[in-house]
């Protein structure tokens, strides 16, 4: 009896859909964007500054790798039509690998948020313990902008957060999908046969290796940078 209940429907399969750099880049942000948060309640601005470079060189990378990674990392993969949107949201479309169509925008929307949150504490200052590298070189009116956006900005993302948390826990719970496991090991279940063009391609695998090393190596620089103009 329990066999049969653990067992793996007819024509299921198991497939590779997060390549190891999108998990990578998956878990690293969720620590740093934590780390930003936690850093600032406890006013270790230093801290806070280093957390939200890391941010944003993560963020530059996904920007590379939704254009050249993995198949199902690309935001042509999960960027969908509006159609295609209703569609899921009324259940007529069928499982797919990768971000449906409606998380591919939220996903879009949480690295849009990140990003202008990196990009404005750079030019944000408080005047009380944090001024950000590129404040000397702005006028008083960017700096003020910046500085209203990167604290206004920071309880939307957290609501978007708190979007993504409950949308894992709604498939948890209703629809018995455990979307955490695929984005630790890398695995999903598929609960039906593979369509034909729908296996992920391997044979583009130097050319998105090559792509990585040379964006590892650009945000590297641009993290040192960063790092160097915020002392």
């Amino acid at each position: 009896m329990r066999e049969a209940q653990n067992a793996v429907p007819s024509g299921a399969s198991h497939v590779r859909v997060w390549d190891l750099p999108t998990r990578v880049f998956h878990w690293t942000l969720a620590t740093s964007v934590l780390g930003s948060y936690l850093s600032s309640e406890w006013g270790e601005m230093e801290w806070h500054a280093r957390f939200g470079y890391f941010a944003l060189s993560l963020i530059l990378f996904r920007l590379g790798w939704g254009l050249w990674g993995g198949r199902y990392a690309r935001f042509s993969s999960f960027l969908r039509a509006p159609r295609a949107v209703l569609a899921y949201v009324k259940g007529t479309q069928s499982q797919r690998l990768g971000h449906n169509p409606l998380g591919g925008y939220s996903v879009v929307a949480l690295l849009v948020l990140v990003l202008v949150q990196a990009l404005t504490g750079l030019a944000t200052d408080d005047n009380i313990s944090f001024r950000g590298p590129l404040v000397a070189h702005l006028s008083e009116g960017w700096v003020s902008v910046a500085s209203s956006i990167h604290s206004n900005l920071q309880g939307v993302l957290y609501a978007m957060i708190g979007l993504h948390l409950a949308a894992i826990a709604f498939y948890f719970v209703k629809k018995k999908r455990n979307l955490v496991g695929p984005m630790i090991s890398g695995d999903a279940m598929m609960e039906r046969p593979l369509e034909d063009g729908e296996a992920p391609s391997r044979d583009d695998v130097w050319l998105r290796l090559g792509a990585l090393a040379t964006w590892l190596a650009a945000l590297s620089l641009i993290l040192t940078a960063l790092t160097y103009l915020s002392r």
